[in-house]
């Protein structure tokens, strides 16, 4: 199993930042750079505990579709998504949100593996990590830029 941690303040409160983490429509503009649309499941609005969501995207080139389920939830604290069907043999995407001062301090925390084992694991240790952070730290970037805009 591969951990990856991002950590992203954001000048926004607690609650902003939870609901737009769980916005279908915002996840997909937070990934546009993968081209990632909603092909299955909840398609728009915030998830809730128990839904699922299937997205498609192009990673590393290839297209892909994952389905995600929401497992554990606690409004405004945290959430966890675990996927279902897609390209990892296992994948958990915790999400969760602190408060600091008049800001948040959103933590991503992914495990994930890649199946074939060693050989999956060799991918994930020399690749599979440092793209996921990078994934990871784009996807912040924009969901940072929605929370702080002036219009919110």
């Amino acid at each position: 199993m591969t951990t990856v941690v991002v950590r992203t303040r954001i000048n926004a409160p607690m609650e902003t930042c939870f609901d737009l983490a769980r916005d279908v429509e915002v996840h997909c503009r937070t990934c546009a750079h993968t081209g990632e649309r909603v092909v299955g499941g909840k398609t728009n609005g915030l998830l809730e505990l128990g839904d699922t969501v299937t997205f498609e995207a192009v990673h590393l080139g290839v297209r892909q579709r994952l389905t995600a389920q929401i497992v554990a939830f606690e409004r405004p604290r945290f959430f966890v998504d675990e996927m279902r069907q897609g390209a990892f043999k296992s994948l958990r995407h915790m999400h969760e949100f602190t408060p600091v001062g008049d800001a948040t301090l959103m933590t991503d925390r992914m495990e994930f593996a890649s199946p074939l084992g060693w050989p999956g694991a060799l991918t994930d240790a020399l690749v599979m990590r440092r793209t996921m952070r990078r994934f990871l730290l784009r996807r912040n970037r924009v969901l940072k830029r929605i929370a702080e805009a002036p219009a919110r």
